[in-house]
């Protein structure tokens, strides 16, 4: 039996079509609200699709292609060595690690996955899927941005969080979608410019990464924790020791090396079924907000605000997890076309920004952040 999930973003859609209900499930699921997913009849889906299925003869066939002489490249895809090579107009390519095959025909937005075990194959579709929606929004002039955004609910005007890592982007996000707005991102967006100075703004869902000790001071650690103690999980690209400190109650930050902070990794659906924060899925921007956070300082408007630069906008050099192997975007730079770029910064320079100083203190810090939201 197949079954298919379409999604759609602006004015963007591919369907997930698959020989296993995991697949398209965890479409379902994984992009919700955020991406308009919904189940459809696999017999009438049309335009972009991403086929993905478990047949591992399919996925010898391929493999068999790709190293049958011709020439090929090696690009590290998702953490995963994947060799790529030209079968006429297809991009061919495989994934040894992972078990999965693929055949791209970028000039009619057919994509398919060939794999033999049913998951790795699932987080591969929705990957590219992700990837098909985002080459159809760059084509289409859109481009993406390294913010967080929460929307407010009964006009849709948008605040965007920029800064470095470690900045407050997650943190700002998460405290005003806790006081009345919706959350929209929490790591980064699409932006268009629209009408005379507009940039309208739709999410990029992925998974969530919060620390423990954000976690914690939110007071979402004992939700976290009875939902592993009844059965529940997180995504699966969450590390085991995330998982026992939750179980143990121990909020002390994890890290894999000196610079990456192990954390937890959240659904977008489990913001608000388990968490209590609403989504939004579109809006356009009215202001800037340049977040620091500082343990020990007490949380207050800050004095100044820095501008937009290059490292707020993803590209292609940015985005070297997933780079667009399968001509998804036909060319336009991962983070969107230069000139797009230039005309959303232009008119986000023109928008209200402020700087804010917030600390471990969630209810001062989160006071603060909604009296600034309030003057945007």
């Amino acid at each position: 039996m197949i079954t298919a999930t379409r999604l759609e973003a602006a004015a963007a859609a591919v369907t997930v079509l698959s020989n296993r209900l995991e697949v398209t499930d965890w479409a379902l699921r994984y992009f919700g609200p955020w991406w308009n997913a919904t189940t459809v009849d696999a017999a009438v889906c049309s335009g972009a699709v991403v086929i993905a299925d478990v047949k591992p003869e399919d996925y010898e066939e391929i493999t068999l292609l790709v190293h049958d002489g011709r020439p090929t490249e090696e690009v590290d895809y998702a953490k995963h060595p994947l060799l790529v090579a030209q079968d006429g107009e297809d991009i061919i390519a495989t994934s040894p690690s992972e078990g999965i095959a693929y055949r791209s025909t970028p000039s009619s937005g057919r994509l398919v996955l060939a794999g033999t075990d049913v998951q790795p194959l699932t987080l591969a579709a929705a990957r590219i899927a992700r990837e098909a929606i985002r080459g159809q929004l760059l084509r289409d002039g859109w481009a993406v941005l390294h913010s967080s955004a929460v929307v407010r609910p009964d006009d849709g005007a948008t605040l965007l969080t920029f800064g470095d890592k470690g900045a407050g982007k997650t943190t700002t996000a998460l405290l005003l979608a806790s006081h009345g707005w919706q959350l929209l991102s929490n790591d980064r967006v699409l932006v268009r410019p629209t009408d005379e100075r507009g940039v309208e703004v739709v999410p990029w869902p992925s998974a969530a990464a919060l620390g423990l000790g954000l976690l914690h001071s939110l007071g979402w650690d004992h939700k976290a924790r009875e939902h592993l103690r009844s059965g529940g999980s997180f995504h699966p690209t969450q590390h085991e020791s995330v998982t026992e400190a939750l179980l143990a109650g121990d909020h002390t930050p994890l890290w894999e090396n000196a610079k990456r902070e192990r954390k937890v990794q959240v659904f977008p659906d489990q913001f608000p079924d388990l968490f209590g924060v609403p989504l939004a899925t579109r809006g356009w921007a009215t202001g800037l907000l340049f977040p620091q956070v500082d343990a020990d300082a007490a949380p207050d408007i800050a004095d100044g605000a820095r501008t937009l630069g290059e490292a707020d906008f993803m590209s292609g050099a940015t985005e070297d997890r997933y780079p667009d192997v399968f001509g998804q975007a036909r060319g336009v730079d991962g983070g969107g076309r230069e000139s797009a770029r230039a005309e959303v910064a232009a008119r986000l320079a023109e928008l209200p920004h402020r700087a804010v100083q917030l600390s471990h203190d969630v209810r001062a810090s989160a006071a603060v952040l909604t009296k600034v939201a309030d003057t945007l």
